[in-house]
């Protein structure tokens, strides 16, 4: 495939708006659902189980979220999973002004939040190279810029402004969530249809899901895109769970100044999307990658080793231009080459491997620590990141990927490869 478009369609423009707003509310309701729930009890349990429910729906559902995504009209789905959280968020709005919240309520809250993130964003991700023609060059122009837009308003913007409504009653930071989901599903619904991917004959659902995730372990370049987030999300979640002990006991760092340090990594995110697609295509997108996964983990290296507040968050800093620029860089070309059909399953078996890995990495932060030091972690996901970036280098080479995007073609042409890739498992 050649990078021939060189444009941005004016749908992009309505889609970025809604994810941005969409964004904003999510950071609002981040921030607001763990301090609303902090007003209710101290337990740390209780606590542990809003936020935690929050994510269940990608360990639960992911594939099979996946393979009904791959059946349904994705601007349909996108748009009908915010309109039913806008409806969603009035329940806990109605029952905070009324003084009859509960935690149960809240988990029960962010649980279906969760799952209608699940279908909103990978319809989302299957319908972005639908709406661009899988343009390489264009879907890393877009990724970056929907990137970005999300860093700033759910990272920066959001939070305290979450905060700061919170002030003027419990019930108005998810009016506030509510209306910007809203507003997003009457953005969605105004984009431009693409068409359906056509259905597989007389495949159960499970049979789908299953043909989904094959795909994508069958697949060596798949398998290595995906196994990066995953094994990434061990060492990160490892290096989070002690971030704030190993801030406070060893750098001397106070509540202000975490949030700084939080905030450099935050910045280090937004540039590092911005200059995704120019390291694309001057080293190509699997040196590139490989270059990006090796400076995350020479970045926590760098973080473990930090004498002082301001060498730490240039760590942090760089880490996050690294996270940033492949959270670009390995969207855009799954994107690009995973058949339209395909496309759902794909994306949610991947981001369902990420977020399955998230536990493992807080556990094993917070047994380090403890029998340890609290730098180990640290160190120990420095070399899980290095290591990985070692094994997943020959599976994201140039040649594979140039590989790859040659094979990619035009769906409805029988005459193309595409047609001729068969779905591992499933009836074709």
């Amino acid at each position: 495939m050649t990078r021939g478009m060189t444009k941005l369609p004016a749908g992009f423009g309505r889609l970025w708006t809604a994810q941005t707003v969409s964004s904003l509310g999510d950071g609002v309701s981040h921030a607001a659902l763990p301090l609303l729930a902090l007003m209710l009890t101290r337990d740390p349990m209780a606590l542990a189980v809003v936020t935690a429910s929050g994510t269940l729906p990608w360990l639960l559902f992911g594939v099979l979220g996946g393979a009904l995504v791959d059946r349904w009209d994705r601007r349909r789905t996108m748009w009908v999973a915010d309109a039913v959280r806008a409806v969603l968020l009035a329940i806990p709005a109605a029952a905070a002004a009324l003084d009859v919240l509960s935690i149960p309520l809240l988990a029960a809250v962010a649980f279906l939040l969760g799952l209608g993130g699940l279908f909103f964003d990978t319809a989302a991700t299957a319908y972005l190279p639908d709406l661009l023609g899988r343009d390489p060059a264009l879907l890393e122009r877009a990724n970056s810029r929907l990137r970005g837009a999300q860093t700033t308003a759910s990272g920066f913007v959001g939070p305290p402004l979450g905060s700061a409504l919170l002030a003027f009653g419990r019930a108005v930071p998810l009016l506030f969530d509510a209306l910007s989901f809203a507003l997003s599903a009457l953005l969605v619904r105004s984009l431009p249809a693409t068409p359906r991917p056509s259905p597989e004959a007389r495949a159960s659902l499970l049979r789908q899901a299953r043909a989904g995730a094959s795909y994508v372990f069958r697949d060596r370049l798949l398998l290595g895109l995906a196994l990066r987030p995953a094994v990434g999300n061990v060492a990160f979640l490892a290096v989070e769970t002690v971030l704030a002990l190993f801030a406070h006991d060893r750098l001397g760092i106070d509540t202000f100044g975490f949030g700084l340090l939080l905030t450099a990594e935050a910045t280090g995110g937004l540039l590092g999307a911005g200059v995704a697609s120019f390291l694309g295509r001057r080293l190509g997108t699997g040196t590139a990658l490989t270059c990006t996964a090796a400076v995350e983990g020479v970045a926590i290296l760098g973080l473990a080793a930090a004498p002082n507040p301001y060498v730490a968050g240039l760590a942090l800093a760089v880490c996050g231009a690294g996270m940033g620029a492949t959270m670009v860089l390995a969207p855009s070309l799954r994107q690009a080459i995973v058949p339209a059909r395909l496309m759902g399953r794909v994306a949610s078996t991947s981001r369902m491997l990420a977020m399955c890995a998230a536990p493992f990495g807080a556990f094993l932060g917070g047994w380090l620590a403890t029998t340890y030091d609290v730098r180990t972690p640290l160190y120990a996901a420095a070399a899980l990141l290095l290591t990985m970036t070692a094994v997943t280098s020959t599976m994201t080479t140039n040649r594979r990927v140039e590989a790859a995007l040659r094979a990619v073609a035009p769906p409805d042409d029988p005459e193309h490869p595409e047609s001729r890739i068969p779905v591992q498992g499933a009836a074709v």
